[in-house]
């Protein structure tokens, strides 16, 4: 995502006090972490990459909660997963190829339960796939995606509004998007059956093909010492980049087809009419300022000692996310994070 704020070490530490606090209090209506691939193929990445790279945090995080003493089917079973579904034909077949990979993986090598073995994943359909231009035919793009997801049987799903390539979603937008699912799920026949496309040979053919890519990915990632060590290399980042510079070169030149972009255009092409665009205005950018400020003003006793709680905490080496909630209750994220990055030390990689 582009966006590490503290150090790795302390990253996962933190993350594994959460799985931990879950195991502890027996948390099992709610996920502890959310495995994203969707900001991966946002960025320009194909659809066998982000599921490679989002399949192998899972397990270096498993891994690591494993590690840390928990036990597999306490920690696999808070896990869930988070896929974009793109145009390609591969997404078609992402959510069978995760369970699949995800399932063996966790019988054969872990010796997990059948609980764990069931890999939960919501879709989003594809915000990079939005255009300012021609914004109506958004709608189309967003329903074949969604197509994908429902014959590929997510969990849950989350569909685009058209104007997002441009703007905030207005309440119409909204509701058109929503509508998608309303029409794929109560009037679409197909559906009525829980898994339409079933012994389609060209699914078939798909799904052992995107495997074997992604078992491929593993295979390069283990060679450069796994996640953690393909990331010192930069592994993961160049290779997103590289991917969306083909993907937008392709574009760019017309050799990737996008309909009202770079092809079949109106003889009037025009960008989107000017839209309501939704913006912040200044005075609720000063209400936002005023009332951190008020925050500030409030339980100065109580932050204090909370924040000093959680500094002694990570100093410790004790689980940390009872007292950060505690200090949720009374201080502000920026005040967290500043004692965070103190105790935790800043990501920076190599350049």
């Amino acid at each position: 995502q582009n966006t590490c704020i503290f150090s790795l070490h302390f990253s996962m530490q933190m993350m594994a006090d959460v799985q931990e606090y879950f195991i502890a209090q027996q948390i099992r209506n709610f996920d502890s972490v959310s495995v994203s691939g969707y900001h991966i193929a946002e960025a320009g990445a194909t659809p066998v990459t982000q599921l490679a790279f989002t399949l192998a945090n899972a397990f270096t995080l498993l891994e690591y909660y494993m590690g840390r003493g928990m036990q597999v089917d306490d920690a696999a079973s808070n896990m869930s997963f988070f896929f974009s579904n793109g145009m390609d034909p591969e997404y078609a077949v992402i959510g069978r190829v995760a369970r699949r990979i995800w399932a063996v993986t966790l019988r054969d090598h872990y010796g997990a339960n059948e609980r764990s073995q069931r890999l939960k994943y919501h879709i989003q359909t594809s915000g990079r796939s939005l255009h300012a231009q021609e914004m109506g035919f958004n709608d189309i793009r967003t329903t074949i995606q969604a197509f994908y997801a429902l014959a590929d049987n997510c969990n849950s799903l989350h569909t685009n509004a058209y104007d997002e390539a441009l703007t905030t979603p207005t309440e119409d937008s909204v509701r058109q998007a929503m509508a998608i699912q309303m029409v794929l799920n109560y009037e679409c026949g197909l559906f009525e059956n829980e898994n339409p496309l079933q012994g389609s040979y060209l699914l078939t053919y798909l799904t052992d093909a995107v495997e074997q890519a992604v078992l491929k990915e593993f295979e390069a990632l283990d060679a450069r010492g796994g996640v953690f060590g393909a990331m010192e290399r930069m592994y993961q980042r160049s290779k997103i980049q590289d991917e969306s510079l083909q993907y937008e070169s392709k574009k760019s030149s017309g050799e990737l087809k996008i309909t009202g972009v770079n092809f079949w255009l109106d003889k009037e092409q025009k960008l989107a009419p000017p839209a309501d665009l939704r913006r912040s205005s200044d005075p609720c950018k000063k209400a936002q300022v005023e009332q951190i400020k008020f925050l500030h003003s409030l339980r100065a006793e109580q932050r204090t000692q909370s924040l000093n709680d959680l500094r002694q905490c990570l100093e410790d080496g004790s689980n940390s996310f009872a007292a950060l909630m505690d200090s949720s209750k009374v201080c502000t994220l920026g005040e967290i994070t500043e004692v965070l990055a103190e105790m935790g030390g800043l990501y920076r990689r190599n350049m």
